[in-house]
């Protein structure tokens, strides 16, 4: 399931995250890349420090804070984000992410997400391309907005050919191994709370809150 998830955050937030990066400095994104993606990746990435950090935590805490990231994600570990920037010429070649993220701990890459911080009218070209059974989907969110979509899939960021393409990536080991088990509970979840929207805690309120809490339990890693 490929999401889409707005105003992760607002316009302020994205401003100053920006003004912020201006100042610091960006290095070659293909050292983080994996033997196999480092001959397809063009770009530059935020290089560590207290600052880089800051912004980072700063980015990590509004994608938890969000109800639609954690219905969708069911989320047990998120990896903290990097912070990517492609200029024109820069592009990223199909890939599919690693199975296992290194780090401490590592995890098991169950989705990614891109977290879009340039308005889409600034730059040309710096599509996502997500390759689904459906064929090719091409996504260019506003800046604050969020894509969440398996890590299974084979992926690509088309060249950029004007302006600045400037993002926040990360990874998520979900409590729910199973991507269409993660779907339903996300159906259920969705469902159960515009019941309670619309009508109160009613007798189907409960019933379905049961049946969603005990598939949780049931399928849940934690």
């Amino acid at each position: 399931m490929i999401s889409v998830i707005p105003d992760i955050l607002d316009f302020k937030a994205v401003a100053l995250l920006r003004s912020e990066l201006r100042s610091l400095r960006f290095t070659d994104g293909a050292a983080t890349a994996g033997k196999f993606g480092q001959s397809v990746k063009k770009n530059s990435q935020l290089e560590q420090g207290p600052q880089a950090q800051k912004i980072q935590q700063t980015i990590l805490n509004a994608v938890l804070a969000s109800l639609e990231f954690e219905m969708v994600a069911r989320p047990l570990i998120v990896r903290t984000p990097l912070v990517a920037r492609y200029e024109p010429g820069m592009a990223y070649g199909s890939h599919v992410d690693n199975a296992v993220m290194s780090g401490r701990p590592p995890i098991r890459s169950d989705m990614s997400f891109t977290l879009f911080l340039e308005d889409p009218e600034k730059y040309d070209g710096g599509e996502l391309v997500i390759e689904s059974t459906y064929g090719e989907q091409e996504i260019k969110l506003p800046a604050g907005a969020l894509v969440l979509y398996p890590t299974s899939a084979l992926h690509r960021v088309a060249e950029v050919t004007r302006g600045q393409r400037l993002v926040a990536v990360s990874w998520v080991q979900s409590m729910i191994r199973d991507p269409a088990q993660r779907e339903l509970l996300h159906e259920l979840d969705t469902a159960r709370r515009s019941l309670f929207d619309q009508h109160g805690k009613t007798t189907e309120f409960d019933t379905i809150t049961k049946t969603f809490h005990n598939l949780l339990r049931m399928w849940a890693e934690v």
